[in-house]
């Protein structure tokens, strides 16, 4: 398995847009995607600002393959102007 940890900050007043998008993009990897097997959206009411995300694939490939998905194309050029800072760390080894 390979996982990937995203975290955002959002623009201040871009929440509103930006989760309804968010989800959408996650609902599809997980149902179109045969290699993304969790897709998790993560928020805290006291920094409404911060998105943390939690995705779990087949392999790196896999993950790969989901930034060229027409869904998470579309997602990343809707939301590029709400965001605005965004570390991705992955995981190669995870154990079950």
């Amino acid at each position: 398995m390979f996982a990937v940890c995203v975290i955002m900050r959002l623009r201040p007043g871009a929440r509103e847009s930006f989760m309804p998008l968010m989800t959408s993009n996650a609902k599809a990897s997980l149902e179109v995607e045969p290699g993304c097997h969790r897709f998790d959206v993560a928020t805290d009411s006291a920094d409404p600002d911060a998105v943390f995300l939690y995705e779990l694939y087949d392999d790196k490939g896999a993950f790969d393959a989901h930034l060229e998905t027409d869904h998470y194309q579309a997602f990343d050029a809707a939301t590029a102007d709400m965001v605005a800072e965004k570390t991705v760390v992955t995981w190669d080894t995870v154990v079950e």
